[in-house]
């Protein structure tokens, strides 16, 4: 059943697009966010599209999804009385190195068959299984290898985001319940393209911080040489923008603030401080600009052939030498399941793969991955089945050993990197990370360069020197 209102009428109702709109006590930030508030929400514009369910009508109004006659905050409620139901949007938080990062989710079903979904912007991160039972809620991401045990108590939900070897986040949650908007009436605009001063451990100089504003509410994504942070999402409020992300990976806040000479200071996680200029501006005054995915890794000799050889998930060996790859183009992926850049990549090479493969086109995934997950790889099962990969996935080793197992490469340091292999088994190119959608245009272009470097490679007459 789907229910409509009005937006002017029924803004109580309404459910915010970014989400994030947090209390910030003064105009400094005591602890920079280690006692957040989990957030607030404003009604969107009606021309930002909403990641929570809802649908814009002719006439100003709005269609909830899903929605049954028995409405919590435009959610369906109980099934029957009396009965715990989960069912709605939820403000949540995760606990990350002391530092609270707040995010909204959101949980439907009942009993064995409870869904939960983390948000990346318009993208839904859902649960491979779920059950709500005595209280007690838990739900599995298996292509991330973790669970959300919670109890709820209440109304709350209190538990932990548990990552198996890698530890786990306290987590908790409330109903998400609408709060008024920001009294702020002179709203600084920092929509645009920004260039971040840094010095990586990469070796990056720069970085893309990639701003769309609409009145208070923010999305935005920085943007490194080997992918992005995912969808960043808040508002203004008290003199400073407040963004924050979790989609089940990639855990951060970031707090902006508007500097008197028009450039931007962003402190990530309460530790890391940046300054940001616009980009024209930075380009203008001969600063560095962010490194070229294409040009930061490369291989010693490109006169000798890309050569691999590493176990098959499912055994035997595959080696650059086998028949499979004789005279084709082939993309060879340095990847893993424990990369959120890895999971933003993997959909669009299956893709690929599909698209191109009659045509001449081979990828092989070269997986490293930790030790837990050498010796039983499930969560790298669950990745291959959760984006349908049909090409071959080798266990390569650690990510610590990536540049022990292939020392032809140069500067092979991030995940995921792509090598471009012609039909004479010769490198012909590198795309170094992989931007999420949360990087708008840079997402696109990336795909379209890559699109392009197969068509033209497979183009070219076959050759089988390998």
């Amino acid at each position: 059943m789907t229910i409509t209102f009005n937006i002017r009428t029924a803004a109580t109702l309404s459910l915010c697009l970014f989400g994030l709109v947090l209390a910030a006590r003064s105009a400094s930030p005591p602890a920079f966010g280690r006692h957040c508030i989990p957030p607030g929400c404003v009604t969107p514009p009606s021309n930002i599209p909403d990641i929570l369910g809802r649908r814009a009508l002719p006439g100003g109004r709005i269609a909830v999804l899903g929605a049954t006659s028995d409405l919590h905050y435009g959610l369906r409620g109980p099934s029957s009385a009396g009965a715990q139901s989960l069912t709605g949007i939820w403000d949540a938080t995760v606990i990350v190195d002391n530092l609270d990062v707040p995010f909204r989710m959101e949980l439907s079903g009942g009993g064995a068959d409870v869904r939960g979904a983390f948000f990346n912007g318009d993208e839904r991160v859902t649960s491979t299984t779920g059950r709500f039972d005595s209280g007690l809620l838990l739900l599995t991401f298996s292509e991330y290898g973790t669970t959300l045990n919670a109890t709820f108590t209440d109304g709350q939900l209190q538990g932990r985001y548990d990552r198996g070897e890698r530890g786990f986040y306290p987590f908790r949650a409330k109903r998400f319940s609408p709060s008024p908007a920001a009294g702020d009436t002179d709203v600084p605009s920092i929509a645009g393209l920004w260039n971040v001063q840094v010095k990586s451990p990469k070796g990056e100089d720069a970085w893309r911080f990639i701003v769309r504003q609409a009145g208070p509410e923010v999305t935005a994504a920085i943007l490194r040489v080997d992918g992005d942070t995912g969808t960043l999402s808040g508002a203004y409020r008290d003199g400073h923008f407040l963004l924050s992300h979790f989609s089940g990976a990639r855990p951060s806040l970031f707090y902006i603030t508007v500097k008197n000479d028009g450039t931007l200071e962003i402190v990530q996680n309460a530790e890391t401080k940046m300054r940001a200029v616009r980009a024209d501006a930075a380009l203008a005054a001969g600063l560095p600009e962010p490194s070229d995915p294409s040009r930061f890794t490369s291989v010693k000799d490109p006169s000798e052939p890309f050569r691999f050889s590493f176990p098959a998930l499912d055994g035997g060996n595959v080696a650059n030498t086998d028949a499979r790859f004789a005279g084709k183009v082939v993309i060879v992926s340095i990847s893993g399941s424990w990369c959120p850049n890895c999971h933003d990549e993997a959909p669009f090479l299956a893709d690929l793969y599909r698209r191109y493969r009659q045509r001449g086109l081979e990828i092989v995934s070269l997986s490293f991955e930790e030790g837990e997950q050498l010796k039983n790889p499930k969560r790298l099962r669950a990745f291959i089945k959760r984006y349908q990969i049909d090409y071959p996935v080798l266990l390569a080793g650690e990510p610590k050993e990536l540049a022990e197992k292939l020392p032809q490469a140069v500067n092979l340091s991030a995940f995921p990197t792509t090598f471009f292999i012609g039909r004479d088994g010769l490198v012909r190119g590198t795309h170094a990370g992989f931007p999420s959608v949360a990087s708008g245009h840079f997402h696109a272009e990336a795909k379209a360069e890559i699109v392009a470097t197969v068509e033209r490679l497979l183009g070219e007459a076959r050759q089988t020197s390998r």
